[in-house]
């Protein structure tokens, strides 16, 4: 060691050690899914069914979906099935994120859709309301909260990227926003780490994620849709005027499908090369006291994220945990999924260090629940759309983990395109045009690779983009974390 040097590996093993005894406790599923309030499984589909809509996928897309499409016509005879259970995927896995944007936020938007931002910032404010109204109508008890949210910086240049993100939504009219300096970002939520931050009003709302998707799926039984769990659709095949969707026990004949399976692999193959599986992981801790929750502030309760690449998302839960996910994000070679992925305790132990970096005041909180799950995400980070089989098929996919809003449009998206009608969410070029695909494996696997690695060193090198990255930029390409 150099004189006058110190040694930091001391603090460095305590840091870990701290860590990992906070974990000691922590139960492997999702935290939003272990409650007694967690409905029994509807029986699977055994023998044969027919419909005029029949919708695949029972997470938000499906559900939205199908809740919709009765909305607009009560008389429509809809069918649902779900491979597993609602809610067991991403939409019960989630951070309880429910955003208007529909662009993966506003930088991702001004990229790639300048020329209708506008029209899209208004069609994502309304369908935010519109999740609102049918949280209230249907009664639906998932801790609805319009609390907003807070980019934060926690480095010098992405304050500056702030900034400048605050100067082009004046620039193209939108409102909302506000620029919070060092003293007013830690008068919202204290943390050492924080230097300010850009405070989203009224774009974001917190839900539970679990118990949204369980209200609407007693909405859409109440409203007569015929919903089947255990039932995944094995294949998809024309069969007269309409289509037959094939499942373990039976087949469905329906006028018209909605395929609602987002990370699964889609049931109409010439989608699949678009999206890849992305892991995601989360932390929640025990309920913090009303000391420690008064050592954080937090009194507005928003949702936060950090603004680097690899960044963090963290929110209070009804019963005041901290949810803490994100920064890690794993893609499986070939985009195979499997369920052993959802536990990986190197990201949780370096979530936990991460958290007592952010949150000092909070050592000694253990946390209560360390899960994962797969969400998919597509080269533009918004979803995209589509029919197939002359129009008896839509999809929407590529939610990139923004979809707890989103997938109501997704929804709205798929009737107009079922219907055949030209809407104005039809004519939108970001509807009208898809992402460029994943290419294939072993090139997919070194390209997210090296992405990753591009954007790791971009957050240590005070932003700054390397040539790949800016390679990846002029071509519309990304990977997001």
């Amino acid at each position: 060691m150099a004189p006058g040097a110190m040694d930091t590996a001391p603090a460095a093993r305590a840091a870990a050690t701290l860590a990992a005894r906070s974990l000691a406790d922590a139960r492997p599923l999702p935290y939003w899914l272990d409650t007694p309030a967690r409905p029994a499984a509807l029986p699977a589909l055994t023998g044969g069914e027919h419909c005029d809509l029949l919708v695949v996928g029972g997470g938000y897309s499906g559900l939205w979906t199908a809740l919709l499409a009765k909305e607009r016509d009560p008389g429509r005879d809809v069918v649902l099935i779900e491979g597993r259970e609602v809610a067991w995927a991403a939409s019960g896995r989630n951070g309880g994120f429910c955003a208007a944007s529909l662009t993966h936020g506003l930088p991702n938007g001004l990229a790639r859709w300048p020329g209708e931002l506008e029209t899209l910032e208004e069609l994502g404010a309304r369908n935010l309301d519109a999740i609102e109204e049918a949280v209230t109508r249907h009664g639906i008890d998932c801790g609805f909260e319009r609390t907003g949210e807070i980019d934060v910086a926690t480095a010098p240049h992405q304050l500056t990227e702030l900034r400048a993100l605050k100067d082009q939504a004046d620039r193209a009219g939108l409102t909302g926003y506000e620029l919070l300096d060092r003293d007013a970002v830690r008068a919202e939520v204290d943390s050492p780490t924080f230097l300010g931050g850009l405070l989203d009003r009224h774009g974001v709302a917190l839900v539970d994620p679990a118990a949204l998707a369980w209200g609407l799926k007693r909405a859409c039984l109440g409203l007569g849709v015929r919903i089947y769990e255990n039932t995944p659709g094995r294949e998809l095949a024309r069969s007269g005027p309409g289509m037959a969707v094939r499942t373990p026990y039976g087949r469905i004949l329906a006028r018209r499908v909605a395929l609602g399976t987002n990370v699964f692999p889609s049931l109409v193959r010439r989608v699949r090369p678009y999206t890849v599986p992305v892991y995601d992981y989360a932390l929640t801790t025990e309920p913090l006291t009303p000391a420690q929750l008064a050592s954080v502030g937090w009194r507005g309760r928003q949702g936060l994220g950090d603004s680097a690449n690899q960044f963090h998302y963290f929110r209070l839960t009804a019963d005041n945990r901290v949810l803490w996910g994100g920064y890690d994000a794993i893609y499986p070679y070939g985009g195979r999924l499997d369920a052993d992925r959802d536990q990986r305790p190197e990201t949780f132990l370096k979530l936990a260090g991460h958290f007592f970096t952010c949150f000092p005041q909070l050592e000694g909180v253990r946390f209560s629940h360390a899960w994962g799950g797969a969400i998919d995400t597509c080269t533009r980070f918004a979803a995209f759309f589509g029919t197939a089989h002359a129009g008896r098929v839509a999809y929407a996919a590529g939610f990139t983990g923004l979809g707890v809003g989103a997938t109501r449009f997704g929804a709205d998206v798929m009737l107009d395109l079922l219907s055949g009608e030209s809407t104005r969410r039809t004519r939108l070029e970001m509807v009208r045009r898809k992402p460029l695909p994943f290419p294939p494996e072993p090139a997919a696997w070194a390209g997210i690779g090296l992405t990753k690695w591009s954007m790791a060193r971009a957050d240590a090198a005070g932003g700054r983009r390397n040539l790949w990255l800016r390679t990846m930029d002029r071509l519309g390409l990304g990977f997001d974390s």
